[in-house]
């Protein structure tokens, strides 16, 4: 009898943890996406609202219809603030807007540092900007990082890099790096490649990775070993 309850629980086990393998991206897909949604439609709410005061039709009062109205007006507002800022006359303005948040003691702070992340993490792999690895948290684990930019070392000249770790599953938050460029792995991830991986906890990932430096492998013996009897 123990042996059946022993195999019914095991299967049992095993079902649930195929259900949640299976449920568990598209659930949180649906929390992402429906989060953004609800975020979309706060920011857009208040202009609805007033055109409900203004044009008092029945159909405009549906919870649904206004929702989904907020959305798509949050999305051409987005879309015309991104054409303007385009626009030399934008592009003026807008700088002269982030001028004026330099000024903002703790604003600036923050402002500044989420706009350097977003631009390195958009930025195109002809920029310098790319997916590296390094040595992390110990020499022979590799982790995957974001070199987001180079700098020199003052007192011997060498070429250093600056390197982001974003954590696995919650790349919130991240180590940063300042290691020398020879210890820096390059790679051909993308960066959508890089976020997948590291979203999914490896999962999602591409078959073969460059995990060894070239010139360290050209440098090892191709002979097989001799063992002694």
């Amino acid at each position: 009898m123990k042996p059946v309850l022993t195999r019914s629980l095991r299967s049992l086990q095993h079902n649930i943890l195929a259900g949640i393998i299976t449920i568990g991206p598209l659930a949180i897909t649906y929390f992402i996406f429906n989060f953004l949604l609800d975020q979309l439609a706060k920011a857009g709410m208040p202009v609805i609202l007033l055109l409900t005061t203004i044009f008092p039709e029945n159909w405009l009062r549906h919870p649904l219809i206004q929702s989904l109205l907020a959305v798509v007006l949050t999305l051409v507002m987005l879309y015309v603030v991104g054409r303007v800022t385009s626009l030399v006359i934008g592009r003026q303005a807008f700088d002269l807007f982030e001028a004026v948040l330099e000024r903002l003691p703790f604003v600036a702070k923050i402002y500044t540092s989420v706009r350097q992340l977003l631009d390195s993490m958009m930025a195109k792999k002809e920029s310098g900007q790319r997916v590296v690895l390094v040595d992390f948290p110990i020499a022979g684990q590799k982790s995957i990082g974001f070199l987001t930019r180079t700098m020199t070392d003052e007192t011997t000249g060498e070429l250093l890099a600056a390197v982001l770790l974003p954590n696995a599953i919650n790349p919130t938050s991240a180590f940063l790096q300042i290691l020398p460029v020879s210890r820096v792995t390059d790679t051909s991830l993308t960066m959508e490649q890089a976020m997948s991986m590291i979203m999914t906890g490896g999962a999602v990932g591409p078959e073969s990775i460059r995990f060894t430096q070239p010139e360290l492998a050209a440098g090892k013996d191709t002979k097989p070993p001799a063992f002694s009897a």
